[in-house]
């Protein structure tokens, strides 16, 4: 078997980049392909993979830079990616992965996080919902633009994984897939962490710094709150989130591994605002024994273990509307109950989202729809 493996980019250390990393791990003979890769930008175990990146590589630096210039730029450089010699393609990402070459007779597999979201659901950026007059007449012409590019390039795939039900049901009703879809949730590299023994006095965010992410919610509830409050991440609107925050919080960026898994594992509770498709970062907080604060929305009630009953059975506090009010009482709540969370379980909870089970998953559903696919074909090369 002749496999590729296909990621949107590798310009950034992100939920996308960790599922690339493992399908590289259940398959570490096959190359990656994308649309950038700049190794101080992205996970340093990428450094000893056969990374073929496109031509838009010479024009890009950043991953900002890189998302402004997909369309169409990214679809051209992405579509220049020739995997006709390849038996089976496997890829991952949201909006570019999809472009590449493939002949007609290779297996496709998508493992897809979500729709492209620009496509369907333009309102989650505030550059769209903010335009007037003929700037709102050019993103609209982009986005139907964009959603018919997106809807023809997601037919071609024989099987799509989603990361859970409710990401599986976005991508049917986008693209109209008529098989079923699996789902594998995305993994968390558990060795990277650990619990401390003495957590300090700070709330921790890890997160991109845009208008869906909510951080800027975060903000308005620990303003008031006046908490010690740490900011992980970098984005498109960080100087205007960042004007916003009074001198409890502090914006940091840039971290190493090590530094990230320290400001995990002495926070006092990881706080999760936005409604996500999945969220690494909470199971990220869970591997370091920490509880989540997070929106009752998406991801996390696949991820988190609510707290209905017993506070050392639970790994996360929920709040029911997408407010500031709302989150600043479930942190007044959270206070009262802080020390009877247990550290041993929440980490064992994330045990089981572990990337070991993840990448065994993988290759077993790959094996299984290329046996199921080929049969007793004589393929040219037999070597995974």
């Amino acid at each position: 078997m002749k496999i590729a493996l296909v990621q949107d980019g590798l310009m950034c250390r992100g939920g996308g980049e960790q599922v690339a990393l493992c399908f590289h791990k259940a398959f570490p003979q096959a190359p990656i392909y994308t649309l950038c890769y700049k190794s101080d930008l992205t996970f340093p175990e990428f450094e000893s993979c056969d990374i073929r990146s496109s031509w838009l590589k010479h024009f890009v630096k950043t991953d900002d830079t890189m998302k402004k210039l997909f369309f169409p730029l990214g679809i051209l450089a992405m579509q220049s990616h020739d995997l006709s010699q390849f038996d089976v393609v496997l890829m991952s990402g949201t909006h570019c992965a999809k472009y590449v070459k493939v002949r007609d007779s290779a297996l496709v597999i998508s493992y897809s996080f979500t729709p492209f979201r620009l496509a369907w659901d333009p309102s989650s950026y505030s550059q769209y919902l903010n335009a007037t007059g003929w700037k709102k007449k050019l993103f609209e012409y982009v986005v139907r633009q964009l959603r018919f590019t997106d809807f023809a390039a997601a037919q071609r795939p024989n099987h799509y994984i989603a990361m859970t039900d409710e990401t599986a049901n976005r991508l049917i009703n986008a693209y109209k897939i008529k098989n079923s879809v699996s789902i594998i949730n995305p993994p968390v590299n558990v060795a990277k962490f650990k619990p401390s023994p003495d957590p300090k006095k700070y709330f921790l965010v890890v997160s991109r710094l845009e208008y869906y992410k909510k951080v800027d919610l975060v903000i308005e509830a620990f303003n008031r709150l006046g908490y010690p409050l740490v900011i992980v991440g970098k984005g498109l609107q960080a100087n205007e989130i960042k004007a916003l925050a009074k001198e409890n919080i502090t914006f940091m960026s840039d971290l190493n591994a090590e530094q990230l898994s320290d400001l995990y594992a002495n926070c006092r509770a990881f706080i999760f605002p936005q409604h996500e498709d999945y969220g690494i970062t909470p199971l990220e907080a869970n591997a370091a024994g920490r509880p989540v604060i997070a929106f009752k929305a998406g991801g996390v009630l696949t991820t988190q273990i609510e707290l209905i009953g017993k506070v050392a059975e639970s790994t996360a506090l929920f709040f029911d509307d997408q407010t500031s009010e709302s989150l600043e009482d479930a942190v007044i709540r959270f206070e009262k109950i802080e020390s009877e969370f247990d550290p041993e379980f929440i980490r064992r909870h994330a045990e089981k989202f572990d990337e070991s089970i993840f990448i065994k998953k993988i290759k077993e559903y790959v094996l299984g729809r290329f046996y199921e696919f080929y049969g007793n074909k004589d393929l040219s090369a037999k070597t995974v």
